[in-house]
């Protein structure tokens, strides 16, 4: 099941957001959280047919919902004063407001613990910036997206191994790439030719900049956004961004990342209601508003993309 790390937030239920575009972090304070609802009850809807979902209903009871997050800018993570935010924890916060449920308390646990953690019911859902994939798909069930983004790499200063590609590290056996563990770039990686011992997984961001760093690794890829806040957050000088990189190409097609809420297989009809309430935000143009001070721009938006379609793209 994967070692989660004990520490537990309650956010507040309303607030802007910072992170790498600059604004005030929401206000939230740290405290113990509880058991998410449906813990051992069956949270699914039980039959209950077009009404409300059963899992819902214990959500606006109770007035809060667990979530469960990575560590990672700009997705979800923990500023020095303790308070969570980032994209998805925003994201969450204000469909969940939507929804009926005014507060979110968020566990941050290791980015491959979150699936793990989502279906031994140790939180209600996972809003982590988590790509769509279909060997996911397979354990939980994604809510439409929220963004659409590309890869990104960091080398030493000055790119002295002239790294620009994927394939530029399969070509060197003696080089190493440091990936977020359980992150779907292993896979990316893989399907470019790159060896399993070339890639080093590390649990977190600092972790990935100590290795570039100590010359452990040779590179660090992961989510473009994700990759200029790392850098942005660590102020090192030793490292910078490759801004020519070539974006992964898996069976002919150039890779775009989609990252959405996951929910437990029996809560699909809040997924759904999730979904519905996601699109009225980017209608309205209130999801670029949340977006945008993490770094993402109007290109990243999904355009009315759903789950459905990104799963099916991927299985051709």
């Amino acid at each position: 099941m994967g070692l989660f790390i004990a520490v537990a937030f309650v956010v507040a239920g309303c607030g802007s957001s910072g992170g790498p575009g600059g604004g005030t972090a929401p206000g939230g304070q740290t405290g113990t959280a509880e058991a998410p609802s449906g813990e051992g009850d069956g949270s699914g809807s039980g039959g209950e047919g077009a009404g409300e979902p059963a899992l819902l209903k214990r959500l606006k009871e109770q007035g809060y919902v667990t979530v469960g997050l990575a560590n990672e800018k700009p997705y979800a993570y923990q500023e020095a004063d303790g308070t969570l935010t980032g994209e998805a924890i925003e994201v969450a916060r204000a469909v969940f407001s939507e929804l009926g449920v005014p507060e979110i308390r968020g566990q941050i646990v290791e980015f491959s613990s979150l699936i793990p953690g989502l279906k031994a019911k140790r939180f209600d859902v996972v809003t982590a910036g988590m790509f769509i994939t279909p060997k996911r798909a397979e354990e939980v069930v994604f809510a439409d997206p929220e963004y659409r983004i590309g890869e990104a790499l960091a080398v030493a200063k000055g790119n002295p191994k002239n790294l620009r590609s994927y394939e530029d590290i399969a070509a060197d056996p003696s080089l190493k790439v440091a990936v977020m563990s359980g992150a779907v770039e292993i896979d990316y990686l893989k399907a470019a030719g790159v060896r399993k011992e070339q890639i080093v997984q590390v649990q977190d961001q600092p972790q990935a900049v100590k290795a570039l760093e100590t010359g452990r690794v040779d590179a660090i890829t992961m989510t473009g956004p994700s990759l200029q806040a790392m850098l942005e957050s660590a102020g090192s000088d030793k490292i910078e961004r490759v801004e020519d990189f070539k974006q992964p190409v898996v069976d002919g097609k150039e890779v775009y990342g989609y990252g959405a809420a996951a929910f437990r297989k029996e809560d699909a009809d809040l997924a759904k209601r999730y979904s519905e309430k996601l699109h009225e935000l980017e209608q309205s143009g209130k999801l670029l508003e949340l977006l945008r001070p993490f770094g993402f721009t109007e290109a990243e938006l999904p355009n009315g993309m759903t789950a459905d379609a990104v799963l099916k793209e991927a299985a051709k």
